[in-house]
This record gives C-alpha cells, structure tokens and sequence, in this order.
C-alpha cells in the first residue's frame, strides 16, 4: 500500500502533503509511517534545504484516527522526529486542525496558516487528554492562555493561535505569507541551518527526554478507559457523550 504522502520539489524545498483527506488526514498508522519515511528521506538528502509539510483537502489533521490509531510511542517518535530533522520543517495550513494535528503544527519550526483555518483540542471532549502533544506544545506556547483551548475543546481561529505560539504567522493567502520564510531558507546555508535548529529545539528535546514515557503512558492508559470509549463512540455515532449536560 502506498503511503498517503505526496511528495514534490521546488528550488530546494521539499513539500510533504498529507494527502488521505477522505479520512481528513487522521493519523492512522500508515500515515505516521508514510510521514516518518518521507521526512528520513529528506533528512539524508543534501538536495533538500527545507520541508514544508501541508495537506490536502479541507483538513490539516483532524488528530488520531479512531479506527487505526498509531501507539503512542509511534507518535512520540514522529514528533521527535519533526523536531530533531536536521533542516527546518515549516508547517502550511489552508484547513481545519483538531487535537494531534496540533502536535505536528507544533513540532514544525515555522507554521502558517490562511484566514480559513480554524484549531481546537478536542480530546477532552471524547475523555482523554491531550498528552503526547504536549511535548513540543507545551515549550512554545503561553500555557496561561493555552490553558483555556485544553480544558473546553473550543474552537479557535488563526489570530488566537498566533497569540498563543502555535503559529508563527497568517494571512489571507498562506503562501504570500510563506514566501519571505522560503526565501529566506533559500538564502541560508545547510549547516547554518542545522545548528541554529539545535539551538532552538534544544528545550523542546529536554521536555521529551524527560517526560515521553509517562505521557506515552498516560495516553496509552486514557485511551482505555470506560470514558474513551463512551467519547470515541459518541465521536462516531456524532451524538453527545453521556457526560454532556
């Protein structure tokens, strides 16, 4: 089975697309494996200056995919991934991101997204947590403010995620918006690059030696609970779980 990533290149900068939108992009275990691969290429390419990672159809990442989901020690490893890859990755969003699509937003260097995007950590509402998201998210955001979009699952729009760090920039024609940022990857020389990364990933990589495990394990033990299961099938059935009041 091919994996559900295209792939493309333009003067140096390699764009990976999540491209399985009938399932809106949800991370199924051939996804992750399918985005892992891609970006392992990339990382031993000297053609490569720089990834963006965008999607195709109306969602970025709609989180993980209830029906396959990967083990949470997969999903850890991908976002190290994202964060430890030798040259910058740039996230570019034209659609919806919901619960770990934010973690990939994220785990990328630079993230931008049009004026049609809209985010919400929705895994409070189907009784879970989001755990191993919290790995690059919790380093570069304003917890005080993120604090309000964890606990309720609402919805937000791309001014608030600038407020908040999780987005670097937006704008009503994404690529406008990225166009300084590419040119300015052109611009820059590989070990440059690869070093300023390190300096600027190097806390990101201290939150995840020291709390992957147990938000890997949290994550595995939240998901098999009585209210997982009552807030997956609710998800499923598009009904209000037992709890809503």
């Amino acid at each position: 089975m091919t994996p559900p990533i295209g792939r493309t290149r333009t003067r140096a900068v390699e764009t990976l697309s999540l491209d399985s939108a009938d399932t809106r992009n949800a991370l199924s275990a051939s996804l992750v494996a399918g985005l892992a691969e891609a970006l392992a290429d990339c990382a031993k390419d000297p053609g490569v200056r720089a990834v963006v990672l965008t999607h195709t159809g109306t969602t970025f990442c709609a989180g993980a995919d209830l029906r396959d989901p990967p083990r949470p020690e997969v999903l850890v490893d991908l976002l190290r991934q994202i964060v430890e890859l030798p040259k910058p990755v740039v996230a570019r969003v034209t659609g919806h991101v919901r619960a770990g699509g934010l973690g990939l937003l994220a785990a990328c260097d630079v993230a931008a997204a049009s004026a049609a995007a809209t985010f919400a950590f929705t895994e409070v509402r189907i009784g879970v947590a989001p755990a191993v998201i919290s790995l690059p998210l919790l380093p570069r955001t304003d917890p005080r403010a993120l604090a309000r979009y964890y606990l309720t699952g609402e919805r937000f729009g791309p001014a608030e995620a600038v407020h908040l760090g999780l987005l670097t920039v937006t704008g009503e024609d994404v690529d406008e918006a990225l166009a300084p940022v590419l040119d300015g990857l052109r611009r820059s020389a590989p070990e440059a690059l690869a070093e300023t990364k390190r300096l600027l990933t190097a806390r990101v990589l201290e939150t995840f030696d020291r709390d992957a495990a147990d938000l890997a394990a949290l994550s595995a033990r939240l998901f098999s609970t009585p209210h997982a299961r009552e807030g997956m099938t609710a998800f499923l059935e598009r009904r209000d779980a037992a709890w809503v009041v």
